[in-house]
C-alpha cells in the first residue's frame, strides 16, 4: 500500500470546518480511501466589512493499493 497526497481549497459561507469538510466531501466523490487531512492555511473573502466566504488550504491523504497500479 502506498499514500498519496493532494492538495485542494474546500470553501464554505458559514465557516473554516465547513471549509474543510466541503474539501473532503468533493476528494471523496473520487478518491477512495481518503485517511487523514492537514490543514495548512485558513483564509477569507472579506465585503461590506464582514467575511463572506471562508477558504481552507488542505492536503488530503488516501491509501492506494498497490494492485491496483499498473
Amino acid at each position: 500500500m502506498h499514500v498519496k497526497v493532494v492538495e485542494l481549497v474546500g470553501e464554505s459561507s458559514t465557516g473554516w470546518k465547513d471549509a474543510v469538510n466541503s474539501a473532503i466531501a468533493e476528494a471523496s466523490r473520487t478518491i477512495p480511501n481518503i485517511t487523514g487531512v492537514e490543514v495548512y492555511n485558513l483564509t477569507a473573502n472579506v465585503s461590506g466589512g464582514h467575511i463572506s466566504e471562508y477558504k481552507a488550504n488542505v492536503k488530503i491523504a488516501y491509501a492506494e493499493d498497490a494492485t491496483r497500479r499498473g
